[in-house]
C-alpha cells in the first residue's frame, strides 16, 4: 500500500512538473501582465498603454507606435523593436536582453536599470535616454544617436553627438 502511494504521488508531482504554461494569447487587450510572448504586435498603435510586467519574450513589434507606453518590468528577451517609436516610454527594470531596436525612436526613453546584454542599438535614436544602472555588457549601439543620454554610471551624459558611444 505504501508503495502504491508513493507511485501515484510520484506521478502526480512529475505531471505537475511537466505541465506548460498557458499558451499566450495575441488578442488580449493590452493591460499590465498581459502574456503576449511570440505575438505579432507589429505596427500597432500602442502609445501610451500600461504594459507594467509584461511577457513579451520573442513578441514583434516592428514598426509599432509605443510612445509614452509604460513597459516597467515588463519581460521581452529577444523581442524585435525594429523602427518601433519608444519615445518617452518607461522600460525601467525591463528584462531586453538580446531585444533588437534596431532604427527604433528610444528619445526621452526611460531604460533605468534595464537588461540590455546583447541588445542591438543599431541606427537607433537614444537621444535623452537614462540609461542609469542599466546592464549593457555585449550591447551594440554601432550608429546610434547617443546625443544628451544619461549613460549607466548615472552621472555622464553624452555628449551632442555622440553615435555609437557616450562622449
Amino acid at each position: 500500500m505504501n508503495a502504491r502511494r508513493w507511485v501515484a504521488a510520484f506521478v502526480f508531482v512529475s505531471a505537475l512538473a511537466g505541465a506548460t504554461p498557458a499558451a499566450a494569447d495575441c488578442t488580449d487587450a493590452a493591460k499590465a501582465g498581459v502574456d503576449w510572448r511570440r505575438c505579432r504586435m507589429d505596427q500597432r498603435d500602442l502609445g501610451g498603454v500600461a504594459l507594467v510586467g509584461a511577457l513579451l519574450r520573442e513578441a514583434s513589434f516592428l514598426r509599432a507606435d509605443l510612445s509614452r507606453a509604460d513597459l516597467s518590468r515588463a519581460e521581452a528577451v529577444r523581442g524585435k523593436f525594429i523602427s518601433a517609436r519608444l519615445a518617452g516610454a518607461v522600460l525601467a527594470g525591463a528584462r531586453l536582453a538580446e531585444a533588437d531596436f534596431t532604427r527604433a525612436d528610444l528619445a526621452g526613453a526611460d531604460l533605468r536599470e534595464a537588461d540590455l546584454r546583447r541588445a542591438r542599438f543599431f541606427h537607433a535614436s537614444l537621444k535623452g535616454t537614462n540609461l542609469s544602472d542599466a546592464q549593457i555588457t555585449g550591447a551594440d549601439f554601432n550608429g546610434a544617436d547617443l546625443s544628451g543620454a544619461t549613460w549607466t554610471d548615472g552621472r555622464t551624459v553624452c555628449a551632442e553627438g555622440s553615435l555609437g558611444q557616450c562622449n
